[in-house]
């Protein structure tokens, strides 16, 4: 087994081993960071608690980070992506953040994601932030990442106001501008992470047209949130992008929804196999199951990430890496979520990162899991 997780004997924070998460896991691929607050244990309280403003959370995640890095033989400058979680109290305080990763890397400027979020799970946290770094000391990454892409023109001024399809134009000329510069092209993209404000849900399905002319031929995983703002306040989508130099292939079990749509179930590109957010949608109806229940929720979509892995040759200690995009509905009965991963995973457990969404695409739905694996 090539996939290994990232163990401290010392990690002054918290007791990580209680978790049903990785702190990081090695692959030849890449390494893969759980996502990260500012969190700590504070004994005199008996709790996790989150301490301090903007600058400081900041620097209190990447310390933890430096520390996970560390124990795999990394550093900082060893990163090839970030991505930077950050409710909406905390946008207004962004600069500060980006000061304190400017003082951590330094010359090193790794890709930078930034999404807002309606919160986070530690509530008094600003900020969540996970990495992506090389699989070994001067190894180049196993992806292409392009930062975050807003409809703006060069002067940073809104494309389309008030046009999710216009907007959404703006940004694939962008992505495609900047994969050009890097000899590739949106056919190559395996990859798509749209993020959504409650405005654009009435058009959003009018953003397929865009996927159908500029994607393909083999479409792209993808992923799509409903969060409160984004980070320019006319800004309607916002995406993210993650590409490849080699050869993308489609993986689908057989499930011919996604013969209707602009977005492949999963795609393999060499040995990393990017798997599109999954809901507890039955693959053959469309229909939502389970709706009020994030447990059984979970327990379905987990079911249907492993039936992808499978269907592209792996099993379930190939999935690396887990996004949870939870309701604030699901709040009440979300811990409960970590007993799913429980009973499914075991030693190494997949790295993972677990957001608030304002909503999901379809509103019976209370938890979505975009996910990764690495297939021997």
């Amino acid at each position: 087994m090539t996939i290994t997780a990232i163990h401290l004997d010392r990690f002054p924070w918290y007791e990580y081993k209680r978790y049903s998460f990785s702190l990081g896991l090695k692959t030849p691929s890449g390494t893969y960071l759980s996502g990260h607050t500012a969190s700590e244990y504070d004994a005199a309280v008996k709790r996790i608690v989150v301490r301090g403003g903007m600058a400081d959370q900041v620097r209190t995640v990447y310390a933890k980070i430096g520390a996970i890095l560390e124990g795999g033989g990394l550093g900082y400058g060893d990163v090839a992506r970030i991505v930077e979680y950050v409710r909406p109290e905390g946008i207004e305080r962004y600069t500060e953040a980006a000061g304190v990763r400017t003082e951590v890397f330094g010359k090193h400027k790794p890709v930078v994601n930034t999404v807002p979020v309606k919160s986070l799970l530690r509530p008094d946290a600003l900020i969540e932030i996970e990495v992506t770094a090389t699989a070994a000391r001067g190894a180049p990454p196993g992806a292409v990442f392009l930062p975050s892409i807003q409809p703006v023109d060069d002067q940073g001024n809104i494309v389309g106001a008030g046009d999710v399809v216009a907007q959404t134009h703006a940004i694939y000329d962008r992505a495609a501008r900047i994969l050009s510069a890097l000899g590739l092209g949106l056919d190559r993209v395996v990859k798509t992470a749209e993020y959504i404000t409650p405005a654009a849900l009435g058009a959003y399905n009018d953003t397929a047209r865009v996927r159908q002319e500029r994607l393909g031929p083999v479409f792209p995983a993808a992923v799509g949130v409903v969060m409160p703002r984004l980070l320019h306040p006319q800004a309607l989508i916002q995406c993210d992008f993650t590409a490849t130099r080699e050869t993308p292939v489609a993986v689908n079990p057989g499930w011919t929804r996604y013969d209707k749509l602009t977005y492949s179930p999963a795609v393999r590109a060499g040995k990393l196999l990017y798997i599109s957010g999954q809901g507890s949608i039955d693959p053959a109806t469309g229909r939502v199951l389970h709706e009020g229940d994030v447990v059984a929720q979970a327990e379905y979509i987990y079911g249907n990430i492993l039936k992808l892995i499978q269907a592209a040759g792996g099993e379930t200690q190939n999935l690396v890496k887990t996004i949870e995009y939870v309701t604030p509905a699901s709040l009440a009965r979300y811990r409960e979520v970590s007993g799913v991963r429980g009973k499914l995973f075991r030693d190494p457990l997949p790295a993972s990162t677990g957001l608030i969404s304002e909503a999901l695409v379809r509103p019976e739905m209370q938890i979505e899991v975009d996910s990764l694996a690495f297939l021997e």
